[in-house]
């Protein structure tokens, strides 16, 4: 039996073997999440209920269909947790640290599917990649674990409380799961400006790929950092996600201002606005109801969050990258240039297709969704292309309608957020196959375009 689900397994690609992989890690996180021991008395849990909550864990979305505080007891929470691991740091990152506590070799095979679980271009150096990535995120984790749970000793009566509260609001932001123990996401903090700064400096060190931060690292442990060269990966994926985060923020205050905002001092403002774009980045969380901004606000968060995080991140969507080369091809293409020149480097030819392969069938993906749930549910379409965007972004986002799905809603929802975690190229890798190499040509024609 072994033999012949490894014989089968030798014949997938890389893409359709992750993909696997993590049907398997959802398949695990079900059967977890639904221990009788992980439940509170009482709590409302079926079976469509558990593959949904499997399935936003591992993806690192945090839409949910039940209440996370009223459904887990602590040994529960303790066990989503874990779930989120393995979504936000990725089932090979994982996967490669238990094989080489066992002592397993890391062959061709494995570095193949590292390759494509963290969307790298080269076998060089993964392995050392991957153990770097899990020690950075489990210090981070543990740092905002320790800030936060020593701070929340003035917001709940006992320091067991206070740092379970403050272990899982860092697990949740650092991984940008969404998920909350509070059963109001960060509402409760609305008016504390320090735990908000605190969530969005961990929500960003998981979002802005993990290349970049280990990048940064070895600028900061570096003796000679004038010498030190950041990839093209680093700076356009960095210009991106702060750029955007800076859009999101202007356009939610200049939106809002006469609106949501009216009355509040600046300051409450800003930082309604700070905080909402930023966790249109991959995050999750929020300090209001979203539901009470205006339309074009809501829009332009389904926009941000459509985009998602970087590559090689905890997020999903479209990717940084993804859109910036969008916007450079664009630019580019207008000015009549052949090739997209930028930080005095050239962008691969490849790289400008895969973009716009990535964000053409994002768009049917999320179109096609919007149209079969405007079918099934009865509400309108803004929430639905909310929604819609939120889970393909693995974002966690709601303006209230993910408990009140129909089945075949919540089916849509799942298939969402499960190809916005392992991402188009993959879902399409998975259901093409391997890249093939063309045997022969015909002779070349022009088409009339526009």
């Amino acid at each position: 039996m072994w033999y012949k689900l490894r014989l089968n397994l030798n014949k997938l690609t890389p893409a359709q073997v992750i993909v696997t992989y993590y049907l398997l890690a959802v398949t695990i996180a079900t059967i977890l999440l639904s221990l009788p021991i992980a439940h509170k008395s009482g709590a409302e849990w079926s079976f469509l209920d558990a593959i949904f909550t499997a399935v936003s864990a591992v993806s690192v979305t945090g839409l949910t269909v039940v209440s996370t505080v009223d459904t887990f007891n602590t040994t529960g929470i303790f066990i989503l947790m874990f779930v989120l691991q393995f979504g936000g740091i990725g089932i090979m990152t994982l996967g490669t640290f238990f094989w080489l506590i066992v002592g397993k070799k890391i062959g061709l095979k494995e570095r193949r599917l590292i390759m494509t679980d963290q969307n790298q271009t080269s076998l060089a150096g993964l392995v050392s990649l991957l153990k770097q990535i899990l020690l950075l995120i489990i210090f981070i984790e543990i740092v905002g674990a320790f800030i936060l749970g020593v701070y929340f000793l003035g917001y709940y009566p006992t320091w067991q409380q206070a740092f379970i509260h403050g272990l899982f609001a860092s697990v949740s932001a650092t991984t940008n799961a969404g998920f909350d123990i509070t059963g109001q996401s960060l509402i409760p903090y609305a008016n504390d400006y320090f735990v908000q700064f605190i969530t969005i400096i961990l929500l960003t060190l998981g979002a802005i790929g993990f290349p970049v931060l280990i990048e940064t690292k070895d600028y900061l442990m570096s003796k000679k950092r004038n010498k030190h060269h950041f990839s093209l990966y680093s700076k356009i994926t960095t210009v991106t996600f702060f750029g955007l985060m800076i859009f999101g923020t202007l356009v939610i205050f200049l939106f809002e201002y006469n609106r949501f905002f009216d009355g509040m001092e600046w300051h409450e403002a800003f930082f309604y606005s700070f905080f909402q774009s930023a966790t249109t980045r991959n995050g999750g969380l929020a300090t209001m109801n979203v539901a009470e901004f205006s339309i074009p606000t809501l829009l332009v968060m389904s926009a941000l969050m459509f985009i998602g995080a970087s590559p090689s991140s905890v997020g999903g969507g479209i990717r940084t990258t993804t859109f910036a080369l969008n916007i450079l091809f664009l630019f580019h293409f207008a000015k009549g240039n052949q090739t997209i020149k930028v930080f005095k480097r050239e962008i691969h030819h490849q790289d400008v297709i895969k973009s716009l392969v990535v964000t053409m069938m994002a768009i049917f993906i999320c179109f096609l969704s919007v149209i079969i749930l405007t079918f099934t549910e009865d509400h309108s379409i803004m929430e639905i292309v909310f929604e819609v965007a939120s889970a393909f972004g693995t974002t966690g986002l709601s303006m209230g309608i993910t408990s009140e799905l129909s089945s075949i809603g919540k089916c849509v929802i799942i298939v969402l957020m499960f190809i916005g975690r392992v991402g188009i190229l993959s879902f399409l890798f998975m259901i093409g196959g391997k890249e093939k190499t063309a045997k022969y040509h015909y002779p070349k024609e022009r088409v009339i375009i526009g």
